[in-house]
């Protein structure tokens, strides 16, 4: 049992996006370790088919599964929408994803349940914030918009400038006409754009932040299973499917520290 305590936690995503998560790990829960696979190969995964998302999940999932990981955390929110529920039929494991507890925390959040979502086209396009805002508050509105722009600027490192603002601008403009006072950030790359996101909408509207709320849902299942790491020495493994040195150079940006050697694992 020590041992299953002690193994890693299994985090993915298309990219940079899930070291938000990673991020929120090393905060809430840091004597947790972790082992995290960029789909870099694959980024962006927003305009894919989404039978070709659901099989990428599977793999990846296997991978993490196959490497001694003892709980999955879909650090993204497209993988989350189209293969949650495919992967939980899978794989014999505690897996989290991160769109339940961003709804979770906007409905309690929003004063006038007047609530937006951005994310990738796939996110948008299935509806999964719709439902899940609507479902647990059916007198919430909702109102949602695709931001294609967003992961390509996050995995290019543009998150400040006038041409980053006027993007973001355009993209959120017909949100900011419906009056909304709650907006969840649907992709788990967005969050590095936030700054810039905040001067756009202004301080009136609360952002809801996915990754600390899936946090927290992953320290309360640590607890419930009794799964909490003793150790006082945590490791961090990265590894990607494509171009190891780039994603380090980037992930190290975004982490505010030296992600270390990130080996290519492509499946």
């Amino acid at each position: 049992m020590l041992e299953k305590k002690e193994a890693p936690l299994g985090v993915f995503d298309s990219g940079v996006g899930g070291l938000t998560v990673v991020r929120e790990i090393l905060k809430q829960i840091p004597s947790e370790s972790i082992l995290y696979y960029a789909d870099t190969a694959h980024v962006p995964y927003g305009s894919r088919d989404p039978q070709e998302l659901k099989g990428f999940a599977r793999k990846i999932t296997s991978y993490l599964v196959d490497q001694g990981c003892k709980m999955i955390i879909i650090a993204c929110n497209t993988s989350t929408s189209l293969a949650y529920e495919d992967l939980q039929t899978f794989f014999p494991l505690p897996i989290i994803g991160v769109i339940e507890p961003g709804v979770e925390k906007a409905l309690k959040t929003t004063k006038k349940s007047r609530i937006g979502v951005i994310g990738t086209v796939a996110t948008i396009n299935s509806g999964v914030y719709q439902q899940k805002l609507q479902a647990k508050n059916p007198d919430a509105q909702v109102y949602a918009a695709a931001c294609p722009p967003f992961v390509p600027l996050v995995e290019n490192g543009l998150i400040a400038g006038a041409d980053t603002e006027n993007t973001v601008a355009n993209c959120l403009s017909p949100l900011l006409e419906k009056n909304i006072d709650t907006l969840i950030l649907g992709c788990t790359h967005y969050p590095f754009l936030q700054p810039v996101i905040t001067k756009v909408i202004g301080s009136g509207i609360k952002v809801i932040d996915p990754a600390c709320e899936t946090v927290r849902k992953v320290g309360e299942k640590l607890k419930e299973l009794k799964l909490f790491a003793q150790g006082a020495n945590p490791s961090y493994h990265y590894v990607s499917s494509k171009s190891p040195q780039d994603f380090r150079a980037r992930g190290s940006v975004f982490l505010g520290e030296d992600l270390g050697t990130v080996k290519k694992v492509i499946l």
